[in-house]
């Protein structure tokens, strides 16, 4: 399959790395080597900047005010997009915007005048509530949170884990079990408003990433209207697992991006630092290692385009998705560690960004679903049955 860029998607791309090089990582020399914002004043200047690039709201559709592009051009954006010290996590952060919710877009219009619009303007922020304490990997399954129809409200009970700014959230999407004996097929999504009574933010889950972290929530007889369920009752896990498979494939392109960045690092490093007369680069270990990431980057960037493609055709892509997720967070997971060994002393420093993504990297092959839920999705797939 041919993945050549066309001459727009080179002038994109082009142009983003410029943005990247010239106006994200100079800001970060004057920021602490775990932060993930910007102070107001260089945000500000940032987004005014994308905005005239024409690429604010990355994954907005065109008639919401994104911009019109498609997945494999937003795929190679966002392996530029990630190539800084905060990129993993914080993507030149936050200035080109983003889908947020992006099931929101699907909501009734009564959700989208109290959400969906409040969202796009910044006013409002949302979660995405699915994994519980029972489990995440088979959330179908491991979904214990009850909502109880009561008249017009549902009454919501149980807790939800690894919840990410839940704390700072005026809403959150929620999925909840609404009847026990069918399953998958028996699972709700509600919006709920963080102020609602019954909503707690239990506590704070600390986790590798230093600037970031999860949030436990406890719903007790959180009433909640029947106007905000999301999609229809009962038909809430595939809402969770469209977003899921949709996710995987800007989440990959993310870990590319660290992983290319890490290997030029190598390759500058290499040449310059001598051991016993000669340079790094002469020597066969550290040479067998860049070719390493050089195939461990290459092969995950062909499955990420490929996943993107298909997802651009319209045709299945969750195969391709699940493996491109596979690759990507391993494979960069293996550049990084690789990346720290040739680096020697000085990648475990916090001089450079190598010890950090390491950390980072180490979370993505379990976010989005770990690693054996990838191998579990593309088994259902080739064996045409659920296992």
């Amino acid at each position: 399959m041919d993945f050549a860029m066309t001459d727009e998607q080179r002038l994109i791309v082009e142009q983003v790395r410029r943005f990247v090089r010239e106006e994200v990582a100079p800001l970060e020399d004057k920021l602490d080597p775990d932060e993930s914002r910007l102070g107001p004043d260089d945000y500000a200047r940032l987004v005014s900047k994308v905005k005239d690039m024409g690429l604010h709201g990355l994954g907005v559709p065109p008639e919401y005010g994104g911009p019109d592009i498609d997945t494999v051009t937003m795929t190679l954006i966002a392996i530029e997009i990630s190539q800084h010290r905060a990129g993993l996590y914080s993507p030149c952060y936050g200035s080109f915007g983003g889908a947020g919710l992006a099931h929101l877009y699907e909501a009734s219009e009564d959700l989208k005048k109290r959400y969906l619009y409040p969202t796009l303007n910044g006013e409002k922020h949302g979660f995405f509530g699915l994994t519980e304490p029972s489990g995440g990997s088979d959330p179908a399954r491991a979904i214990q949170t009850r909502a109880v129809k009561d008249g017009d409200d549902w009454v919501i009970n149980g807790a939800k884990i690894f919840i990410s700014g839940a704390d700072k959230a005026e809403y959150g999407i929620v999925f909840a079990r609404t009847d026990a004996g069918k399953g998958r097929n028996g699972i709700t999504c509600f919006i709920v408003d963080t102020d609602t009574p019954g909503f707690h933010v239990r506590r704070v889950v600390h986790t590798l990433r230093s600037a970031y972290y999860a949030t436990e929530l406890q719903f007790e007889n959180m009433r909640v209207p029947s106007a905000n369920v999301l999609g229809e009752v009962n038909k809430g896990f595939a809402i969770a697992n469209d977003r899921l498979s949709r996710q995987r494939i800007p989440y990959a392109a993310s870990c590319i991006g660290i992983a290319i960045k890490a290997q030029a690092m190598c390759v500058e490093y290499a040449k310059l630092r001598e051991t016993f007369g000669a340079p790094l680069a002469t020597r066969q270990a550290v040479q067998w290692m860049v070719v390493d990431n050089e195939i461990d980057i290459r092969t995950a960037r062909w499955a990420t385009l490929d996943a993107a493609c298909k997802a651009d055709r319209g045709e299945p892509f969750r195969t391709e998705a699940a493996m491109a997720k596979l690759l990507s967070t391993e494979g960069a997971s293996r550049v990084v560690d690789r990346a720290i060994q040739i680096h020697g002393g000085y990648g475990v420093t916090k001089d450079l960004p190598l010890e950090r993504w390491y950390r980072e990297m180490r979370i993505r092959r379990i976010g989005e679903g770990p690693s054996e839920v990838q191998r579990l999705v593309m088994a259902r797939d080739l064996f045409g049955a659920s296992l």
